[in-house]
């Protein structure tokens, strides 16, 4: 068992990746066979592709707040005549569609949360083509995402109401970089280090959803930590590294969590919550005055 992301680069060199260590950590912490968890990460991965397809198709969700974005980027793809790469756009219409089809309460696979469940999966579905992942490849994938996921959630937070935005969407776009970089054939150091680049540059993210919904601005961070996981992964791939080192980070985002006001936590007290117009929808959704 590791505590830290030291530990897991370290305890990684005595498996065949870091993959192999989070399937024996999960065996030691659950008692299952590896058969037996294999089988739930096949789930998991049916899971989110199923709400890929789903959300890319069209949804609307429960409030009418949000939907359709996933749709409208894919026909935007499909005209070739964006500014982005197009693997990046891929995972940003994946990490919305995934959203949208949460917010119509539909099933996700949540990574490490339903409200940033997009960022994992969007990114996955969009490199596993351009890098020509087997299925075992990309369960292993989830596996490396959820080694380091693991840290986060023991070492900080991955919730929302406790530690803010950065604790859920940075979480999620952190594990989808170290992931990236090890589907890349880049070291576990070098995970490590896609870790500490996302973090910082996520530090701080407040938790402000409109009427308390896990909708706006949830379903469009979703897509743009899908985008950060890929420059993260690209600079660690590098050879660009954090000088403050990937544990030290992930301490650092646990301490502004616990400092950060509670109007910046899941509670609908600030940020793009008390804005005029979001003020206006609150009113509107609950039929209040």
């Amino acid at each position: 068992m590791f505590h830290s992301i030291e530990e897991l680069i370290v305890q990684s060199k005595n498996y065949d990746s870091v993959a192999a260590l989070m399937i024996a950590t999960e065996i030691a912490l659950t008692g299952r066979s590896r058969e037996e968890i294999l089988q739930l990460m096949e789930r998991n991965l049916t899971v989110m592709e199923q709400s890929i397809i789903e959300g890319v198709a069209g949804v609307t969700s429960v409030t009418g707040l949000t939907g359709g974005d996933a749709a409208r980027m894919n026909a935007y793809l499909s005209a070739g005549e964006f500014l982005s790469g197009e693997i990046i756009l891929n995972a940003v219409r994946n990490a919305i569609a995934v959203n949208e089809v949460n917010a119509k309460m539909g099933l996700v696979c949540a990574t490490p949360t339903a409200g940033s469940a997009g960022v994992v999966p969007g990114v996955l579905m969009a490199c596993r083509e351009p890098l020509g992942m087997t299925r075992a490849q990309q369960l292993d994938f989830l596996f490396v995402a959820g080694a380091f996921g693991l840290v986060m959630a023991n070492n900080a937070s991955i919730s929302g109401a406790e530690g803010g935005c950065q604790a859920e969407i940075g979480s999620a776009s952190a594990m989808a970089a170290a992931a990236l970089v090890w589907a890349k054939g880049g070291s576990a150091e070098q995970s490590a280090q896609a870790v500490a680049i996302t973090l910082k540059n996520m530090m701080g993210l407040i938790c402000d959803p409109v009427a308390g919904l896990v909708e706006v601005p949830c379903v469009k961070r979703n897509a743009l930590g899908s985008s950060q996981a890929f420059i993260s992964a690209d600079m660690a791939l590098a050879g660009i590294k954090s000088v403050i080192p990937a544990d030290e980070v992930i301490a650092a985002m646990y301490q502004v969590g616990r400092q950060m006001p509670a109007i910046f936590k899941e509670t609908a007290e600030g940020g793009l919550a008390m804005t005029p117009t979001a003020q206006r929808l609150t009113k509107e959704m609950m039929g209040t005055e």
